[in-house]
This record gives C-alpha cells, structure tokens and sequence, in this order.
C-alpha cells in the first residue's frame, strides 16, 4: 500500500465523500476505481494501492434504493393506473424494467457513496480484545 504525505491527507480530508462515492472512485485518492465489475469492490486501489478488501457497506445501499424507488415510482404508478387508466399488459410491459434499471442503476453510486462514508469516518467493526 502507498504512502501518502501530508499534502495527499489534507485534499483527502477536504475531499468530499459523497461525490467520491457518487462517481465510484476510490475513497482515499479520487482517482483510482472503486469497482472491478458492476458492484464487485476492487481488492485494491489501482492508483493510491488503499486495501478495500475489508470494505463492506452490507445492505443499507438496498435499502436506500427500495426506499427511493418507492417513493419516486409510487405515486407514479398510482397516477399511470387511475390517470391514463391503461390495459393491465401496459403495467406489465411498463414497470419491470423501469423498476429493474433504476435499482441498478442507483445501487453502484450507492454503495460507492456508503463505502467511501465509511472511509471518511473510519468506520470498523467492533473488536473486543
């Protein structure tokens, strides 16, 4: 693992952790890429060298994209089905991918935003010794 001089912590400390999450980037440097594949984190940074092993964000990026789709499409539903009044098939054609492309879509940014949190509060399990 690399370094870093006083220089490099100092833009970390002023580097905001949501944008660094919002755009998957690693979040001790900015640079490098949090993610090897669509939500498999990276074993390593590819520019600072930061482990991110050990970085889990667990299920609460789920549940804030069940929470925010639901809140978004909701509504929406509810205003397509007694608004428009469609045929049913309109629902089942409409809805599944919207709710399927959203949820991935959301979910990336999402846990890059809950891993680089973590970091930036240097988050860990509890440890009895």
């Amino acid at each position: 693992m690399a370094k870093m001089d006083d220089g490099e912590q100092g833009a970390t400390a002023s580097r905001s952790p949501i944008l660094t999450g919002l755009a998957c980037r690693c979040p001790r440097c900015g640079r490098g890429r949090l993610f090897r594949g669509l939500l498999s984190v990276a074993d390593t940074c590819n520019v600072c060298g930061l482990d991110l092993k050990s970085a889990d964000s667990g299920d609460g990026p789920a549940v804030f994209v069940i929470l925010i789709l639901g809140a978004v499409l909701a509504p929406l539903v509810f205003w397509v089905e007694f608004g428009l009044e469609p045929p049913f098939w309109v629902h089942i054609i409409l809805w599944p991918p919207l709710v399927l492309g959203a949820a991935i879509g959301l979910l990336r940014p999402l846990k890059g935003v809950m891993i680089a949190l973590q970091f930036h509060h240097q988050a860990a399990e509890h440890r009895v010794e």
